[in-house]
């Protein structure tokens, strides 16, 4: 009756779907890259800057979000 079971630090382990993770990785995106396109608008004398930081850095959260749950 041995049950064989995958070890926690197995590289084939699925990764647990913790919800808060995912909106901690979508706000950090939004946070960093928003901040990064502020201090370019305020470099560069824009006003876009910080509009386009906040889009790529939720794109780049939902993008490390999908990949880090689906496993990929």
């Amino acid at each position: 009756m041995s049950q064989q079971s995958t070890p926690p630090d197995s590289p084939h382990r699925r990764p647990s779907a913790d919800p808060w993770q995912g909106f901690g990785y979508l706000v950090a995106g939004v946070g960093v890259y928003g901040l990064l396109g502020w201090l370019a608008d305020r470099w560069l004398g824009t006003e876009f800057l910080v509009a386009a930081g906040i889009v790529v850095g939720a794109a780049f959260g939902l993008w490390l979000t999908i990949v880090r749950f689906t496993g990929r």
